[in-house]
């Protein structure tokens, strides 16, 4: 090969790998997102988690948090719309800018703080162990080789932690309905999930159905979950979020859902 084909040959690769890193660098600049700079902001959720969101008899999505964010979102200046996740995804959705909130009973843990920048909390939650009415569970004791269910990639399941060792099994599902209906159907021995869906829960079904143990796998807060690093977005939402607790509103939407207001100030 002569020399003025080489140095076609290292022309040609120089502008091909020039190229290439422009791309990656537009790449990364696509991947920070301002949400501020959004007109509209998409609130990724799982829509079976009554009461805090879920759709409706009627089609349209309904429950606290929608009701809650709404609020928070006309003191933003912003138009939310709800985007049904797999909640199994719902870290890598806010992530890849698929979604720009997580909010819906979205427990801190110290795993999930890596992952995202939390909101202040609105909610304290506790994970509570449920069983069948005439179970002779009646102590976290109890659930030494019984089958527990929860939701799969949910709080309920770092709360059990290496407890789960002491069960004859810990069976996941997808949304905590179906692990209370495979109790209903006595395949599961108790099912341990958030206290807020639980009692609302078992208000809809018959309180004499079923019983929450006094034992529980810890206290919780709820908080939303916001892109890592957004901290002038993640500012002006708890700006927000504070104006909507100060107006009223806030605890108005807590009464509406749960007779009571239960609001964190």
């Amino acid at each position: 090969m002569n020399l003025k084909n080489l140095f076609k040959k290292g022309l040609i690769i120089t502008m091909i790998g020039t190229l290439a890193i422009g791309m990656v660098a537009c790449g990364s600049d696509k991947n920070k997102i301002k949400t501020l700079d959004k007109d509209e902001i998409v609130l990724g959720f799982d829509d079976t988690f009554v009461p805090m969101g879920f759709k409706g008899n009627d089609g349209n999505y309904t429950g606290f948090d929608i009701e809650l964010s709404e609020a928070v979102g006309k003191k933003l200046n912003k138009k939310i719309t709800f985007q049904p996740i797999d909640w199994t995804m719902k870290e890598s959705e806010l992530k890849n800018g698929n979604i720009d909130l997580i909010w819906n009973g979205y427990s801190v843990t110290e795993d999930r703080k890596k992952e995202v920048d939390f909101s202040k909390s609105y909610l304290k939650n506790r994970q509570v162990i449920i069983t069948l009415a005439n179970s002779n569970i009646s102590s976290k004791e109890d659930l030494k080789g019984k089958k527990v269910a929860a939701q799969d990639q949910s709080s309920a399941i770092d709360a059990i932690g290496d407890y789960k060792d002491n069960f004859k099994e810990l069976v996941t599902f997808s949304t905590n309905d179906e692990a209370l209906r495979d109790l209903e159907a006595g395949r599961s021995d108790a099912v341990v999930a958030d206290e807020i869906l639980s009692r609302y829960y078992i208000n809809l079904k018959g309180e004499t159905k079923y019983k929450v143990l006094s034992d529980d796998f810890g206290d919780e807060e709820y908080a939303v979950g916001i892109r890592k690093g957004d901290k002038e977005f993640l500012d002006a939402f708890n700006k927000a979020y504070e104006e909507v607790v100060a107006d009223g509103t806030a605890s108005e939407i807590s009464k509406k859902w749960f007779g009571e207001d239960i609001i964190q100030k």
